[in-house]
């Protein structure tokens, strides 16, 4: 989007651990932009800014440093070999990086534009039941598993009655999985997201890495809800089973939707499901969600 192109409609904005994303109401349907929540610095000098200018390189100088964000930075990590910087770490601004706020602040503005905009907050986990349940009377639960957090809500006709986060999330696999094979935790995950699948052990001991704390995330967020939904003293006596949707980049591997089942069988789960499916747009869910609440 032109940043000078003026623009009064409602928006949605994800402002998740890897990636920021905008959700616009379209002639026919959402239209989305995003970019990774990600930067890296190199050395400023007048050569590397006129070839990053030439190149059209999302970036801005600061002090002695100049800032490569969003998609670019994977791309120069790639070619350095260096781990990308993150501007938030489990689903908070990352204390130990001094450009956070600043680097957060130019992608939100390369995405939205120059505009003045009156924010309301709302849960990941209840934007999922807006943007997945519509079907349902917006009744259900709604879990988005993104980089930072596994963020849930269940929700009846709209209200939330209970919404909880668990830390071990995507960002989890990587670096544990990193950890182990001596591998960056961003090659990691461009793999991850671009051929792994989750269907058991293989020969491969990077595929085995991930699989196995993939496991260990998809037993901890069952768990999670198991426990959190029965200690609720709020607990909605309903007498219809309703459904779960799952969202967010840590649920796009084939098989995720398996294992999740799987392990929510295992368990005495003090509700019952209708169905527990996958979004069939994971990665724009939560700013679907957040469009949808801020045309009510």
């Amino acid at each position: 989007m032109n940043a000078t192109e003026e623009y009064t409609q409602p928006l949605g904005l994800d402002i998740g651990t890897s990636r920021i994303v905008v959700a616009r109401n379209g002639d026919k349907n959402c239209q989305y932009d995003s970019l990774l929540n990600a930067f890296l610095t190199i050395p400023y000098s007048k050569l590397a800014e006129s070839l990053l200018q030439r190149e059209d390189v999302f970036h801005e100088v600061q002090g002695s440093d100049i800032v490569v964000a969003g998609n670019e930075a994977r791309k120069f990590a790639e070619i350095f070999h260096l781990e990308t910087r993150r501007p938030m770490l489990s689903g908070v601004l990352n204390p130990h990086e001094p450009h956070s706020l600043a680097v957060i602040r130019r992608i939100i503005a390369k995405l939205l534009g120059q505009l003045g905009y009156a924010p309301t907050p709302i849960q990941e986990g209840l934007a999922v039941v807006f943007g997945e349940l519509a079907t349902s009377n917006f009744t259900g639960i709604g879990v988005s598993c993104g980089s930072g957090l596994c963020n849930a809500c269940l929700a009846v006709l709209s209200v939330p009655v209970l919404s909880f986060s668990v830390p071990k999330a995507g960002d989890f696999i990587d670096s544990q999985a990193a950890a182990v094979t001596g591998d960056l935790a961003t090659r990691l995950r461009v793999r991850k997201e671009q051929s792994f699948r989750l269907n058991g052990l293989a020969s491969d001991r990077t595929l085995n890495a991930l699989t196995v704390y993939y496991q260990e995330v998809i037993a901890n967020l069952t768990a999670a809800l198991r426990t959190y939904i029965s200690a609720t003293q709020r607990l909605p006596k309903l007498d219809y089973a309703i459904p779960l949707v799952l969202s967010g980049g840590t649920v796009m591997p084939k098989g995720f939707l398996d294992h999740f089942s799987a392990a929510l069988r295992a368990q005495d789960f003090p509700i019952r499901l209708s169905e527990v499916r996958l979004s069939p747009d994971p990665l724009n869910s939560t700013a679907r969600g957040a469009l949808m609440a801020a045309l009510c």
